[in-house]
């Protein structure tokens, strides 16, 4: 059976799923959005603050499972817009500093409570 893990300095989850799962040397995490752990709803401003907010929230997960940036080997980012990429990219570049996981980033239709942008992430256990 696989290892759930959870951070509370990150949002729970609002469906029946994990913030992480491990399995096979691997940290699987579910999508962040730009929730505030303590209150549960979107943090104000752009899609940048948005973004800090989501990397803030998988940061809690990853190091719950005793991982860092550095063991991120896969993100995908989904945004409701693609002319908001130069943005993210810059939060994203800015945060994890020289570790450079495979991405791939897609325009969607719509993400949970309106939020601008969710992150999900792969990281090889340490």
């Amino acid at each position: 059976m696989p290892t759930l893990f959870h951070s509370d300095a990150a949002p729970a989850a609002i469906g029946p799923y994990s913030q992480a799962v491990a399995a096979g040397g691997f940290l699987f995490c579910a999508g962040q959005t730009p929730l505030d752990p303590a209150t549960m709803a979107l943090v104000p401003g752009d899609v940048g603050a948005q973004t800090a907010q989501v990397l803030k929230n998988l940061h809690a997960v990853l190091q719950a499972a005793g991982c860092t940036w550095t063991d991120v080997v896969k993100t995908t980012i989904f945004l409701r817009s693609m002319n908001d990429f130069a943005k993210v990219n810059d939060v994203y570049a800015a945060t994890l500093g020289d570790s450079r996981p495979a991405r791939s980033t897609v325009a969607v239709a719509g993400l949970p409570k309106d939020a601008q942008v969710e992150i999900e992430l792969v990281a090889k256990l340490p």
